[in-house]
């Protein structure tokens, strides 16, 4: 198996190694794991793609590329340029440094690279580590998704990867805020929502007079109802979330339809 990895925390993070190593196990010792990764952290640029730009991409190594873009623009580079038009067999995209549930799937760059790949129809998984009181202090506080990672992989390989539709699935898996030993399963959970955790902005004048402004986020650890994302993760479960890039409201469509097309 020939696996494309990506990430938005750039290629020095720590997370990336963890995925590189989830990525080996899962490629075996016959199979080849590419990295093509931002060169500076990316986080929360979700979706976006160098369209107005060139992106400089730099080989530090065998099968290791760092580019000045975004988590979609390095899927890019690596389907197009780096593996030499030899498409993977599957993206995985992280570990991601905090959470990408909820609310904050949309804002973050995990989910994009994702994201990108499932539009050039290939089978892709983003992949974040929780953070909180019970992991953040660990030598290893990705230790959850390193101890687990390789295997969530196998079972989403195995049983979750049969659409054919256009906007194909592909998956959100966050590894809850606990030790390995913690970790109590998965759960298949739909996106939450936070409503105490909207982004907000904290303006500071500069010594020269100017205005800057700082984005703030919110609590991460308020539960967002049964069966959804945040919820699971607290409980100790690794959540796995189908996504598409369909942003369709679909449960509106007949309604709409009835009142509007006379």
């Amino acid at each position: 198996m020939r696996i494309l990895v990506t990430n938005d925390d750039g290629i020095n993070a720590p997370g990336l190694a963890v995925l590189e190593a989830i990525a080996g196990d899962i490629a075996g010792p016959k199979g080849e794991v590419w990295v093509v990764a931002p060169a500076f952290e990316q986080s929360g640029v979700g979706h976006c793609i160098s369209y107005s730009h060139p992106t400089l991409l730099a080989e530090l190594g065998p099968r290791r590329f760092a580019a000045e873009g975004t988590p979609a623009d390095c899927v890019l580079a690596g389907i197009y340029q780096v593996m030499e038009g030899a498409r993977p067999d599957l993206v995985l995209s992280g570990v991601n440094r905090g959470n990408n549930a909820a609310e904050n799937v949309l804002y973050s760059g995990t989910i994009g690279g994702a994201m990108e790949a499932a539009l050039q129809g290939l089978p892709a998984i983003a992949l974040s580590q929780f953070y909180g009181p019970q992991n953040v202090d660990l030598d290893d506080p990705f230790e959850a998704a390193a101890a687990t990672g390789a295997d969530t992989v196998r079972a989403l390989l195995e049983h979750g990867f049969a659409d054919e539709e256009d906007y194909r699935v592909f998956y959100n898996v966050n590894f809850p805020p606990v030790p390995a030993a913690g970790v109590k399963g998965l759960r298949v959970t739909r996106q939450g929502f936070r409503p105490d955790t909207t982004f907000a902005v904290e303006p500071q004048r500069s010594p020269t007079g100017r205005m800057f402004m700082w984005v703030t986020g919110g609590p991460q650890h308020t539960p967002t109802g049964p069966g959804t994302d945040v919820t699971a993760n607290i409980e100790g479960y690794t959540s796995i979330t189908p996504l598409r890039a369909d942003l369709t409201a679909h449960d509106r469509l007949d309604g709409l339809r009835a009142r509007l097309e006379r």
